[in-house]
């Protein structure tokens, strides 16, 4: 029996197990408040005064106001309680903050399964968060990323929702899938950490382009046309990086890019409907409240791209975008000027 065989059956359907979530923004809350249905889980962050004011209020008043902290969700600002006893820890930074959280844990000889939320590329390397994970980790403990279609408000409010959880170990992943899932959250296990990873990534970059084509009255034709197109992209550069291409038909896929394209609630989408009309990166990154990770992750996507020599197109008009403001309609006419080409043209082999 595997390591990973040994751990299922030791702890998947144990029910007091306890789950510890780093990082209180909205996605990391409302798992938290999610899984607090179930499970025992306590919730750290780094921001002290938060915690004090999430614990007082049993509420994260600042991303999810209208979500009540359930009795099984502990507020814990001591780091080294929060994961003490823990069966899997949950890194629910931001990519720009997983280096740094992971480091602390390091330090803490935390020795449970690690999962991470986080969807990008880490600057200025253009690191997935699994490269991240093995310079900082290894692979003691063992790692997984938790991705796919899900808003942080439905999440929270026990709406139905699905998600992938990918691990190198195929045990693990399921072991750990079971963990998470509930009655309205439903959590798939895979073995493509680096497919997952990807398309958690390129979808963010190719919402702020959705938006971009819905703020500048484009329609409904030519969303689905970007849409379709930039799973083309996803696709070819996960591959490219060693992933496989049935991962980008399923959940982390595009069934995140549909979601994060088309949904209300889009962060990165909504960054793109300011930029159509004419308001510069940051402005429109401000007038969120929350982190549009595709902001920060299309130029190292483009980058990382570039340096395996595969083409980008739409990733890189919306590099152009955020870098000139108000050139929105100006860049999306260059990108249907290009030259017509094969819709099925030849993906890169899969690495190694």
């Amino acid at each position: 029996m595997s390591g990973a065989d040994d751990y299922r059956h030791r702890t998947a359907h144990y029910p007091g197990m306890k789950i510890a979530v780093l990082g209180a923004g909205a996605w990391g809350t409302a798992l938290a408040i999610n899984l607090a249905g179930r499970r025992a889980v306590s919730l750290w962050a780094r921001d002290a005064e938060q915690l004090r004011a999430m614990a007082a209020a049993r509420v994260n008043r600042r991303y999810l106001p209208d979500c009540a902290f359930p009795g099984g969700l502990a507020v814990e600002p001591d780091l080294s309680r929060a994961v003490e006893g823990s069966a899997y820890v949950v890194v629910a930074v931001t990519v720009s903050g997983l280096r740094a959280t992971l480091r602390r844990l390091r330090e803490l000889k935390v020795a449970v399964p690690v999962i991470w939320l986080c969807k990008g590329f880490e600057r200025p390397d253009a690191r997935l968060p699994h490269e991240v994970y093995a310079e900082e980790m290894g692979d003691r403990p063992p790692g997984a990323v938790l991705s796919g279609p899900s808003f942080a408000q439905e999440v929270a409010a026990g709406l139905p929702a699905a998600l992938t959880l990918a691990a190198a170990d195929a045990a693990l992943a399921a072991a750990a899938a079971q963990a998470l899932h509930g009655p309205a959250l439903r959590v798939y296990s895979h073995d493509d950490v680096i497919g997952v990873e990807v398309g958690g990534a390129v979808k963010n970059v190719i919402a702020i382009a959705a938006g971009v084509c819905d703020g500048l009255g484009l329609g409904l034709n030519a969303r689905a046309a970007l849409i379709t197109r930039g799973l083309a992209e996803m696709t070819r550069l996960g591959i490219a990086l060693g992933g496989r291409a049935e991962t980008f038909t399923g959940l982390a896929g595009i069934g995140d890019l549909l979601l994060t394209c088309t949904g209300d609630l889009s962060r990165n989408r909504r960054v793109g409907l300011a930029l159509a009309r004419g308001e510069a990166a940051a402005s429109a990154q401000a007038g969120l409240g929350h982190v549009a990770e595709g902001v920060f992750t299309a130029g190292e996507v483009s980058r990382r791209a570039a340096a395996l020599g595969v083409d980008m197109p739409i990733t890189d008009a919306v590099c152009r975008v955020l870098a000139q403001p108000g050139s929105a309609a100006d860049i999306v006419r260059s990108l249907l000027a290009r030259d017509p080409k094969p819709e099925h043209a030849a993906l890169p082999r899969k690495s190694g």
